[in-house]
């Protein structure tokens, strides 16, 4: 299993709640489809940072979905929501364990 986090950085604090809202309408749903999907997280880390946690089976499978986020970015045009190009890292996951939460 691969891992890619995507940390955004300088967001527009004040379109928080509707980045949050249209990254789970309508990148989730894009993410989720792709081939290997095993999970994802947003969090809001404060201060105009936003990150990301994306799990795949492969390597290229998490390439790809970097290549969905950054489209799905350009066609929702909030590229000035998010000025800055991600931070991003991706590597293999060598210990993982997932515990039932409430959702959130």
């Amino acid at each position: 299993m691969f891992a890619t986090i995507r940390r955004y950085e300088s967001v527009d604090q004040s379109r928080t709640s509707e980045l949050v809202k249209k990254v789970d309408e309508g990148l989730l749903p894009k993410l989720s489809e792709l081939p290997g999907f095993g999970g994802y997280s947003l969090i809001d880390t404060g201060n105009g940072v936003i990150s990301s946690v994306a799990f795949y089976e492969t390597s290229a499978q998490a390439d790809d979905s970097t290549k969905v986020a950054a489209n799905w970015i350009r066609q929702e045009k909030l590229d000035p929501a998010l000025p800055n190009p991600p931070k991003i890292t991706t590597g293999e996951v060598v210990v993982h364990k997932v515990s039932e939460l409430v959702q959130a």
